[in-house]
């Protein structure tokens, strides 16, 4: 792995590369439709933004010696009420996990998925969750991740 490649933290200035790789992510994963995609990279920037100036998320971007940001990982910092194994309620969600076509198989994920971790460590974070990509499950698998019985219904589009 190129050791060059160095990881940084993200800054409210880099809300419209962590947005282009959230649109980039869904693409690799097949959307298609570009309607879809813009939508989903303005949402998401504004969120991110909002997410960003409250606290509430934290995100590492990959740089090359060139400055391109070539993979990127956040975490959405919230709060749930409490349980019987997470007292506190705080809970990281792990999102935005994303390597440039060009990039993958060097680590890049694994290597910000060891930042991520760390950061939830050293800040009291026991509980991390995330939803797994095909792609992304052996990696998530690998680190200790399991898989719970969450369930989900949409009651609408």
């Amino acid at each position: 792995m190129n050791e060059a490649l160095a990881i940084h933290q993200a800054s409210v200035q880099d809300v419209p590369t962590i947005a282009a790789q959230r649109r980039a992510m869904f693409q690799a994963m097949g959307c298609t439709d570009a309607a879809v995609l813009d939508a989903v990279q303005a949402a998401s920037a504004q969120w991110t933004l909002r997410k960003m100036e409250a606290g509430e998320y934290r995100g590492w971007l990959v740089a090359a010696p060139s400055g391109e940001r070539v993979a990127g990982a956040g975490l959405w910092l919230r709060e749930k009420c409490s349980s019987r194994r997470n007292i506190s309620g705080r809970q990281a969600y792990v999102m935005n996990l994303y390597t440039e076509s060009g990039h993958r198989r060097r680590g890049l994920a694994r290597r910000l998925m060891g930042t991520v971790l760390a950061w939830c460590r050293q800040n009291g974070y026991a509980e991390i969750t995330l939803h797994a990509s095909d792609a992304g499950r052996p990696l998530y698998e690998s680190l200790g991740f399991k898989p719970t019985a969450e369930m989900r219904l949409r009651t609408e589009g």
